[in-house]
C-alpha cells in the first residue's frame, strides 16, 4: 500500500510539473538549466577530488557532452577511436558536465566484472528503465537479491537440461527448412531472396518458447505473436529533439521516463504484450506442476524452476534464507528470459549469416566440415572439438558482432582498480592503478575490447574464424589477458556473466549448422550488402533503403 501511495504522488507531481512547464518563459527555462548546472558542477566538484583524472575527447557542448552524439550515431565506433586515441583508460564527458570513466584495461576490467552488483551497479535511471520493462527480475536486481535469484535459475541451464533441449532446436530450424525448400521449388531460377533476420526472429521465438516455457508461439507457422510484433516496432522509431531533452535529464531525474513519448509508448506495448504472455505461460506451468507433471525435462526446464521457486514462497513466506521467489519475481524473469531467448541469439544468427554471405570460402569450408558428419550434430559433438571451425565461426562472430556492446555501471563505493600497464593521467603522472570515487559512471567497451589491435592484433576487425584453431590461434596475443568466454566479453563476466550462454551457443550452433549444411547464402544485390544500423531494443544490422529491420539474403538450395 505504501508502495502504490509513493508511486501515485510521485506521479501527481510529475503531472503537475509537466502542466507548469507550458507556462515557462524562456528565461524562467533558462534558469531552471542554469540551477540544474549549478548542481551539476557541485557534483563534478565532489567526485573528481577523489577520481583519478584521465585524458579524453573535449566536447563542443556542456549541456550534450557526447550524450546526443553517442545515442545518434555508433557509440561502439566512436568509443573505438578514443580508445585508439587516449588508450586503455580515459574519460567520457557526458551531459551537463558529467564524466564517464571508460575501462578497456585487461586487468582493469576483470577487477570490474568480479566486483560487479556489490561495488559497481546501476544507476537509478537505468533501474527505472528495466523495471518498467521487466519487473524486478534478475537484471534489475543487486547485490543479495541478485544472488538469490541467479541461483533459482541456475539448475535450468545446466548442460544436462540444455542437451535435453537440444532437439527444440533442431525442430524450429527444420521448420524454417520446409518454407524455405517449399520457395525454392517454386523458383524457376534455383534461387530465392529471403528476409533471414525475420525468419531468425522466428526461429529464436519458438525455440525459446518451447525449450523454456513448453509453449508453441507458431511463428514458423505464419502466425504474429503480440510479442513479436511489439518487439519490431521499436525499428520503426526514430528520436525527435523533444525526446533528447527528456533522456537528458532523465539521467538526474529518471522518473521522466514516465513522459508517454513514443518510445514509451513502445515499451509499455511490449510490457503489456509481454505480461499477457507470461501470465499464460505460468498458468500452465502452475497447472501443469498442479497435476504431478514431474517428468525430467520439465523438472529441469525454466518454467518448472520459476513455479517451484514460487511454491515454495507460497508454503513458507517467513523462509527469508530460502531460495524463492515473489510472484512480482516470478512475472519479471518470465519476461526476461523470453527477451533474452529471442533478441539476442536472432540478432548474432543474422550477422552469422551476413558474415557468411561476404566470405563464400569461408562458409564452403565450414559446410565442407558439417558435410563429413553427415547427420545433424549431437549436442555433445557441438561442444566438443568435433567441428572446430563452427566454433570458430560462432566465437568469430560472437566476438566482432556482440548484442550488448557495453556495460554501463556506477560505483557504489570509492574503489581502487589495479592496471596491466600503467597509463599517464590527465595530469601527466604514470600511475598502475585508478581512484574510482562512489557515483562515478563507469563504462566497460565490449565491443572495442574484443576488436582491440592492441589485444587481438593487426586483423582485430577482420572475420577470421581460424583464429580460434590450434594452439597457434591465439597465442602470444594480449587477448589471453581477457578473462569470460573464450576470451572476450559478450557474455561478460563475474557474477553477472549471461546465465544463458550455454543455451544461446547450443542454438546458435544447432540452427547455423542445418541452414549451412542446406543453403548456400549470398548477398542480394550485385554490389554486395550496405548495412544500417537499426534499433529494436538492442542494436540490429539492416540492408539500407529496407523498412524496418529486413535483412534479405539471397538463398539457393545446396544439393
Amino acid at each position: 500500500m505504501a508502495t502504490t501511495t509513493t508511486t501515485t504522488t510521485a506521479m501527481d507531481v510529475l503531472r503537475a510539473l509537466l502542466a507548469k512547464a507550458h507556462t515557462l518563459t524562456p528565461l524562467e527555462v533558462a534558469a531552471l538549466l542554469l540551477a540544474a548546472y549549478a548542481l551539476r558542477q557541485a557534483y563534478i566538484a565532489l567526485t573528481r577530488t577523489r577520481t583519478t583524472p584521465l585524458p579524453g575527447p573535449t566536447p563542443d557542448s556542456w549541456l550534450w557532452g557526447f550524450s546526443r552524439a553517442m545515442f545518434q550515431g555508433d557509440s561502439a565506433a566512436m568509443v573505438a577511436g578514443w580508445a585508439e586515441q587516449y588508450g586503455a583508460v580515459f574519460q567520457i564527458p557526458g551531459s551537463l558536465g558529467s564524466k564517464r570513466v571508460v575501462i578497456a584495461d585487461p586487468k582493469a576490467v576483470a577487477h570490474f566484472y568480479a566486483h560487479e552488483t556489490f561495488t559497481y551497479q546501476q544507476n537509478q535511471f537505468s533501474r527505472h528503465f528495466l523495471a518498467a520493462l521487466f519487473g524486478k527480475g534478475i537484471l534489475w536486481a543487486e547485490g543479495e537479491s541478485h544472488k538469490r535469484q541467479r541461483k533459482i535459475l541456475t539448475p535450468a541451464f545446466s548442460n544436462q537440461a540444455i542437451k535435453e533441449l537440444t532437439p527444440v532446436f533442431y525442430d524450429s530450424v527444420y521448420k524454417a527448412k520446409t518454407a524455405w525448400d517449399a520457395l525454392l521449388d517454386a523458383s524457376p531460377s534455383g534461387d530465392v531472396v529471403i528476409d533471414v533476420q525475420n525468419w531468425m526472429n522466428r526461429i529464436s521465438l519458438d525455440s525459446i518458447g518451447v525449450a523454456g516455457f513448453a509453449h508453441d508461439f507458431r511463428s514458423l507457422q505464419g502466425e504474429k505473436p503480440e510479442v513479436a510484433e511489439a518487439f519490431e516496432s521499436f525499428g520503426k522509431f526514430k528520436p525527435n529533439k523533444f525526446f533528447m531533452v527528456i533522456m537528458l535529464f532523465a539521467q538526474w531525474f529518471p522518473i521522466l521516463l514516465n513522459i508517454p513519448t513514443g518510445r514509451n509508448k513502445r515499451i509499455a506495448l511490449l510490457d503489456q504484450s509481454m505480461t499477457k504472455i507470461a501470465d499464460q505461460l505460468l498458468d500452465e506451468g502452475r497447472k501443469a506442476g498442479d497435476e504431478g507433471d514431474g517428468g525430467k525435462a520439465k523438472g529441469r526446464s525454466l518454467i518448472g524452476a520459476l513455479v517451484r521457486a514460487e511454491k515454495t514462497d507460497k508454503i513458507d513466506p517467513s523462509a527469508g534464507a530460502g531460495l524463492y521467489l515473489q510472484p512480482e519475481e516470478v512475472l519479471a524473469q518470465m519476461k526476461t528470459l523470453v527477451l533474452a531467448g529471442y533478441e539476442t541469439t536472432s540478432i548474432s544468427l543474422t550477422w552469422a549469416l551476413i558474415e557468411l554471405s561476404l566470405h563464400p570460402d569461408k562458409q564452403a569450408t565450414l559446410r565442407d566440415e558439417l558435410a563429413q558428419l553427415g547427420q545433424d550434430a549431437s549436442f555433445d559433438q557441438l561442444n566438443n572439438n568435433t567441428l572446430p571451425y563452427l566454433d570458430g565461426v560462432v566465437r568469430e562472430v560472437l566476438r566482432l558482432h556482440p548484442p550488448l556492446t557495453e556495460t554501463n555501471r556506477m560505483a557504489a563505493q570509492d574503489d581502487v582498480v589495479p592496471l596491466s600497464r600503467p597509463i599517464t593521467d590527465a595530469k601527466g603522472r604514470q600511475v598502475d592503478r585508478l581512484t574510482i570515487a562512489a557515483y562515478t559512471p563507469v563504462s566497460i567497451p565490449i565491443k572495442t575490447i574484443n576488436m582491440s589491435k592492441e589485444l587481438w592484433g593487426p586483423d582485430a576487425a577482420e572475420f577470421v574464424p581460424e583464429r580460434w584453431i590450434g594452439e597457434a590461434g591465439l597465442k602470444g596475443r594480449r587477448a589471453m589477458e581477457v578473462q569470460g568466454w573464450g576470451h572476450i566479453l559478450t557474455f561478460v563476466d563475474g557474477p553477472r556473466t549471461c546465465l544463458g550462454r550455454g543455451f544461446a551457443v547450443a542454438e546458435f550452433k544447432s540452427v547455423l549448422s542445418t541452414l549451412i549444411r542446406n543453403f548456400a547464402f549470398s548477398p542480394r544485390d550485385p554490389e554486395g550488402i550496405k548495412l544500417e544500423r537499426a534499433r529494436t531494443l538492442l542494436p540490429r544490422p539492416k540492408l539500407e533503403g529496407e523498412e524496418g529491420i529486413a535483412l534479405p539474403l539471397r538463398v539457393r538450395r545446396v544439393d
